[in-house]
């Protein structure tokens, strides 16, 4: 480094001359001496501190107003609710006797059912709940191995799975090899073999069946309304038959929470459309050349119908797919094609 500071042209020189000095980073006054050639030494990059990130910190949470907003309406409704219950209990007393208490008992009726209800809603989000860990769970022992962690996760799916008729061989199966496996994550491939086989082929047989009937109603349908709101109920009772076939069980609140994740998960892995690939092998096949304009739109709307159920399947499978293949959009489209060919 020499002390002009404009530019300058290349140079050589050797070490071993007296004008070249190797002056020190901190050194001022080497820095600023005159004559001669200064070599500044490069700091070594494993001497140099490693930086640490810091955990990010939360944001602090301030008081929430809309949850108290909510709260305080649903107070209110309710306790409008109940003492309009009263008056009217008091006027049909006032009225009649027999009245009177024909409107106790409906009351009574009606909470019990209410009771019943908000019941069978927390035990299906509690299902649900479960298969969310369980799936989390699963991942974490087939990683490290951790034969305990297996056997909890395995025992929670054969509890999950006790009432299914069609898992009983697979059950006794499980429980005849279970003591001969040693490692965690082979012990829960071998679930997963066992146990989720005959699932995973009535999802697929479900989902096909499915898209299917929504290619066939869309492709005859005349309005765009009848379209949609029969996409919207045939993809409901999909992911309420995939969650019930893996034992989720889901109610209204449930279906609300499970819809979500579906949409979700949708979103992360690709979207709602078909891959271009897969357009681009119906289009290379000649089959959108034999295909009307509805009929196209059929087969599109029932691959929809099929992407979202490959995302149910995923998100209500209680294990990952590990040992056994993932249902592919492509051997659906071919299911879906090949029926069509065969009704034409």
């Amino acid at each position: 480094m020499s002390e002009r500071s404009g530019p300058r042209r290349p140079a050589t020189f050797k070490l071993d001359d007296p004008h070249v000095v190797v002056v020190d980073p901190d050194d001022e006054a080497g820095l600023l001496g005159r004559g001669g050639i200064r070599i500044t030494p490069e700091a070594d990059a494993a001497s140099l501190p490693v930086p640490i990130e810091e955990p990010p910190v939360p944001a602090r949470k301030g008081f929430r107003w809309g949850t108290l907003f909510w709260t305080s309406l649903g107070g209110l409704v309710v306790l409008g609710t109940g003492l309009g219950i009263v008056h009217l209990i008091d006027d049909l007393f006032a009225r009649s006797e027999g009245l009177g208490f024909l409107g106790l008992a409906l009351t009574a009726m009606l909470v019990l059912a209410s009771i019943v209800i908000a019941a069978r809603e927390i035990a299906g989000l509690a299902r649900l709940a479960n298969i969310e860990d369980m799936h989390r769970r699963a991942l974490d022992a087939i990683a490290s191995d951790d034969r305990s962690q297996a056997d909890a996760v395995v025992r929670d799916l054969v509890k999950l799975a006790h009432d299914n008729p069609r898992l009983a061989r697979a059950r006794a199966a499980l429980r005849s090899h279970g003591s001969d496996i040693i490692d965690g994550a082979d012990m829960v491939r071998l679930a997963e073999r066992e146990l989720m086989t005959p699932l995973d082929q009535e999802a697929r047989r479900l989902v096909s069946a499915a898209a299917q009937r929504v290619s066939i109603v869309t492709a005859v349908s005349p309005r765009a309304v009848v379209d949609v709101l029969f996409v919207f109920a045939a993809a409901l009772r999909l992911v309420r038959q995939l969650a019930r076939l893996y034992g989720a069980r889901p109610g209204t609140l449930g279906m609300i929470r499970l819809m979500r994740h579906v949409i979700a998960h949708l979103a992360i892995t690709g979207g709602m459309a078909a891959s271009d690939t897969l357009i681009q092998q119906i289009l290379g096949h000649g089959i959108a050349a034999k295909l009307s304009q509805r009929l196209g739109e059929g087969v599109l709307n029932g691959l929809l119908t099929a992407r979202l159920g490959l995302a149910a399947i995923d998100v209500t499978r209680p294990l990952p797919f590990t040992a056994l293949p993932r249902p592919a959009l492509g051997d659906l489209a071919k299911d879906l094609l090949r029926k069509r060919d065969d009704e034409d």
